[in-house]
């Protein structure tokens, strides 16, 4: 009995477990095999010489050039792994047998979502060329098509690069770069980059769109235009590959949906296929390791145990990167919001103050949050110590109105504490604080002050006029790196805050919103919520570590 086909095998092997994989995944190798029994009836076959057209191609054609064959010291051949021979397989080898599309291929989109770093792109690249070079077309187009120009340049990269480490393949495709204009032809056929910028443009009439990284798309801009020119093309092809996301508006999560239906036999879609990776309910990745190949199905091959290990640890110990490796590493779609760090360790992790003497001479970086004209606005003073320790100080005020307009919450009780001081009058009183802010850099010998200017410019050019060195330092994702390294302090226990009430409060209040390519900014889940102390915080930590004065550093925070 011949060997069955590896399409057939990785669907059987998954079935009967021999390959762990989370449930839609599992759904797909179902409906291959429900396929394999009545596609007759229904009107389309699974062609194994046209599946082994494609992969033999890529396995013999295509090289990575990231790997070398240590016998020859040249890039390895594209030996692809069993859940990507089922998808490319599938995908070329399902054809109708009736109808208007009888011999043309059953799938016309795909839509493929795993975790970071399994291969989805170089996989999706060797499609590519397959479609210029031996697809059977005359004049081919190929895109490799993303949301901006940037994204959409990483799949193209990466088939010129699997070109040049191919001497077959390099000798007979040309290539050119010149001024934003990119591309690889073989005939009349070409290969290059589609943005949605590009889309406006008429013309295309692609033979395959390659979709990357749609959990990035903004809108289903792109999606829909590369589409849009191929109407008369019964054999176009548009995979999109994805890691999975957090807005469940987006185009990204249209599709993750569909594609679940369309497993779950909820939907019937004979055109789409779907390899959804995903853990099942209650798996944990963070406890249980057991679990990471469902989300990884190129474990231990371009993604190591190592790695994994090392973004667990992450998301344990950094709560601002939790959702991030959930949503990048394990295929969780999380929510846009997180928390923006661990507030347990933040007040158990409490250090006592090192004392004033401790501060003197040592290099001090400032953050000023001015806020709105009825608003509270915070300073804070950061200090590098000399066992690379770091020491901050907070101060906040609010106008008097602001304490009438709102009697019940606590802001008296923190004035006559002396961790709030107010200011006359309706609005934020700036010439109040700019006087206690140049008086306290003065003190302190601050380096560097950051301040946004979308609401603190005049203050800074008042503060740059008086002698102090200020630096626009605008909020938002900019600040990225600076939030993720004060978390990081707060979950190794660095931080201490002494009975700073205001400050606490206001870091109790900080959410974190995920950005693209995994930043975060700082946010919070109410209108009536404060993180004026955790942005000024922020925005001082940023100078800081812009210029960090030693490898290994901790931070301690206290009251006035």
């Amino acid at each position: 009995m011949p060997a069955p086909h590896r399409v057939d095998a990785y669907a059987r092997a998954v079935r009967l477990g021999t390959i762990t994989a989370g449930p839609y995944v599992r759904l797909a190798c179902a409906r291959h095999e429900r396929d394999r029994r009545d596609a007759r009836a229904r009107g389309f076959r699974f062609d194994p010489a046209a599946a082994d057209h494609v992969l033999g191609f890529i396995e013999r054609w295509v090289c990575l050039p990231d790997t070398r064959d240590p016998r020859t010291d040249r890039p390895r051949p594209f030996t692809l792994e069993p859940w990507q021979a089922f998808i490319i397989g599938s995908l070329f080898g399902w054809q109708w047998t009736r109808g208007e599309g009888a011999g043309h291929r059953r799938y016309r989109n795909a839509f493929i979502e795993v975790g970071k770093g399994n291969g989805k792109t170089p996989m999706l690249a060797a499609i590519g060329l397959y479609g210029l070079l031996m697809d059977g077309q005359t004049a081919p187009e190929i895109y490799a098509a993303a949301a901006d120009r940037a994204q959409a340049m990483i799949l193209y990269r990466d088939a010129v690069r699997m070109v040049e480490a191919s001497p077959e393949l390099d000798k007979r495709i040309q290539k050119s770069g010149l001024e934003h204009v990119y591309n690889m032809t073989y005939g009349l056929g070409f290969f290059r980059p589609f943005s949605r910028e590009q889309g406006s443009k008429s013309g295309t009439r692609p033979h395959m769109g390659l979709i990357d990284e749609v959990h990035e798309h903004p809108t289903a801009e792109a999606c829909t235009k590369i589409r849009a020119g191929a109407k008369g093309n019964r054999d176009a092809l548009f995979p999109e590959i994805t890691n999975s996301g957090f807005d469940r508006t987006s185009i990204c999560w249209q599709h993750h949906e569909h594609s679940i239906r369309i497993l779950e036999g909820l939907v019937a879609d004979e055109r789409w296929f779907a390899y959804v990776a995903a853990l099942d309910e209650g798996d944990d990745p963070l406890t249980d390791p057991g679990c990471h190949i469902k989300a990884n199905p190129n474990l231990g091959v371009s993604i190591h145990t190592s790695y994994l290990s090392d973004q667990v640890a992450a998301a344990h110990n950094i709560p601002a990167e939790t959702n991030t490796v959930l949503r990048l590493n394990f295929c969780v779609w999380t929510h846009a919001r997180s928390p923006a760090w661990d507030m347990g360790r933040w007040r158990d992790g409490a250090r006592p103050w090192p004392g004033d003497a401790a501060l003197v001479g040592r290099p001090c970086y400032g953050g000023l949050d001015l806020g709105q004209n009825d608003d509270f606005a915070a300073f804070a003073l950061l200090w590098e110590l000399a066992d690379g320790a770091v020491a901050a100080r907070l101060r906040f005020w609010i106008p008097r109105a602001t304490l009438v307009k709102y009697p019940r919450r606590p802001y008296a009780e923190w004035i006559r504490a002396g961790r709030l001081e107010l200011t006359e009058g309706d609005t934020t009183d700036v010439d109040v604080i700019e006087t206690a802010v140049l008086e306290d850099c003065r003190g302190a010998g601050v380096r560097e002050l950051a301040y946004d200017k979308r609401f603190a410019n005049q203050l800074a050019l008042h503060l740059q006029g008086a002698g102090l060195t200020v630096v626009d330092t605008p909020q938002g994702f900019a600040l990225n790196e600076a939030i993720k390294n004060l978390a990081k302090l707060v979950a190794d226990g660095a931080i201490a805050h002494g009975d700073n009430l205001v400050l606490s409060w206001m870091m109790d209040n900080a959410v974190l919103r995920n950005g693209r390519d995994g930043a975060v900014r700082l946010d919070k889940d109410a209108a009536k919520d404060k993180i004026d102390g955790p942005a000024a915080l922020v925005m001082a930590n940023a100078r800081r570590i812009a210029r960090p004065a030693a490898p290994a550093y901790q931070m301690l925070v206290f009251g006035r």
